[in-house]
């Protein structure tokens, strides 16, 4: 490992990127700390308290910067959920967006300056939203200090400015660094949160309690922790091979002749963005809710799927399988891979071609993302029953359910491109045995 790390920089160009891609998350941090003009700090805390936890997916989503109230308060947040968005609109829905994702590098640039636009119309509303809902909806009062229409617009225009230099910085990290900037941006909120967190959990099991009994749930919480995310890393890298045989070919003059590959498909293809869609579907309806708190539906609504309860969680776990399935379907089309399979002259061994061979990728592919998907319920699950017998506190850890999937997904993704970099220079990766 430290052979690894010596041989990293020792080239120029991989060491220049690692310490761009540092510099650019210190100005995002910094940019944490410059606050929000007019906003009363007080009233926010009261709101982040009544949360029932699309504020908290909000700020995990934003890179930790919600409670601060700064000019990067909603982050990278409106840019996930609009990239999102247009992907699903993507997948068949929006013409002009589909013929995009055929169309290379120039349709991926249009796609891209298009998701940027819908993430600040998206910045804004939100702005608007979190300054509306204090007094509206969870009875806090206002988060302005001196309430006037000037004030909303002050907020709503720093905020979203926000966002779009957050984005910029993030673009500048995948240009010019090492990995993907956004979701790097994300990654330093969750870090830096995390020994907040940790440090209140020891301070109330160890420092306040009883300290044999707290460090005996330290040390149970870290073998917990420890076992989870080796699962994390097994099930993200886990891939089905399916052997795939090319027949001879005649390709303009040339003869190909027939080789033997294979079609990985990855235990969970849909990576994390079942948990998100899931965790702001439900939170969205919860909080629109409170439009009818008065009333009998209302009411019910709130208290049933109030974050953490059984109900909550059976619904959102529901969720997570449907859309994984519908995230994974679409993105791996059994009807394309066997239309490709067909173009190119491939064949599975022992599986006739046409329809045997859909029915085959369609019955691995509906087990694969039934185990992923249930893993990945498992782990959103998992904080919440940890806080049922260890105390609230564990069910807001930072690094918990959604957040460690981000920090292992890109954690795993850099070290790749770590990986594929020194493999060039004919240095020992992290992975080389």
């Amino acid at each position: 490992m430290y052979s690894v790390i010596r041989n990293i920089f020792k080239i120029p160009d991989l060491r220049k990127r690692i310490f761009f891609t540092l510099a650019m998350l210190v100005v995002v941090r910094l940019g944490y700390y410059i606050a929000v003009p007019g906003i009363d700090h007080d009233v926010l805390k009261a709101l982040m308290s009544k949360d029932n936890g699309l504020l908290g997916m909000l700020s995990m989503l934003s890179g930790g910067g919600l409670l601060s109230a700064s000019i990067f308060t909603l982050g990278v947040g409106p840019y996930i959920q609009a990239s999102i968005m247009i992907q699903i609109l993507s997948m068949d829905v929006v013409p002009a967006f589909t013929r995009w994702a055929k169309e290379g590098e120039l349709g991926r640039r249009k796609t891209a300056q298009v998701t940027r636009y819908v993430a600040l119309v998206l910045a804004a509303i939100q702005a608007i939203g979190l300054l509306y809902s204090g007094s509206k909806y969870f009875g806090v009062g206002s988060l302005l200090k001196v309430s006037s229409f000037w004030s909303y617009l002050l907020v709503a225009v720093v905020v979203t400015c926000g966002t779009s230099i957050v984005m910029w910085l993030g673009d500048q990290i995948t240009d010019k660094g090492i990995g993907n900037g956004i979701s790097l941006i994300i990654l330093s909120g969750i870090l830096v949160k995390s020994p907040q967190q940790i440090g209140m959990i020891w301070s109330k099991w160890v420092v306040s309690g009883q300290t044999f009994e707290g460090i005996l749930k330290m040390g149970l919480l870290i073998l917990l922790a420890t076992a989870v995310i080796i699962s994390v890393i097994y099930v993200q890298q886990g891939v089905r091979k399916i052997p795939v045989q090319y027949t001879q070919r005649v390709i303009g003059n040339k003869i190909c002749t027939g080789q033997s590959t294979h079609i990985p498909l990855k235990l969970n293809s849909a990576g994390v963005t079942p948990v998100i869609l899931a965790s702001m579907l439900i939170t969205a309806i919860t909080n629109i809710a409170y439009f009818f708190n008065t009333n009998f539906i209302g009411k019910w609504f709130s208290e049933t799927f109030s974050m953490g309860s059984f109900s909550y969680l059976l619904i959102e776990s529901l969720l997570i399988i449907g859309f994984s399935y519908f995230y994974t379907f679409a993105q791996l089309n059994p009807v394309q891979l066997v239309d490709q399979l067909k173009k190119n002259g491939g064949f599975i061994p022992s599986i006739r071609p046409g329809q045997k061979t859909l029915v085959y990728l369609t019955k691995v592919l509906n087990r694969l993302t039934a185990v992923g998907a249930i893993f990945l319920c498992v782990i959103v699950v998992l904080p919440h029953v940890v806080a049922w017998f260890a105390g609230e506190e564990m069910k807001f850890l930072a690094i918990g359910g959604t957040g460690l999937l981000i920090v292992i997904g890109v954690a795993l993704e850099v070290m790749k491109m770590v990986e594929g970099r020194l493999m060039r220079r004919h240095y020992k990766g992290f992975m080389h045995k």
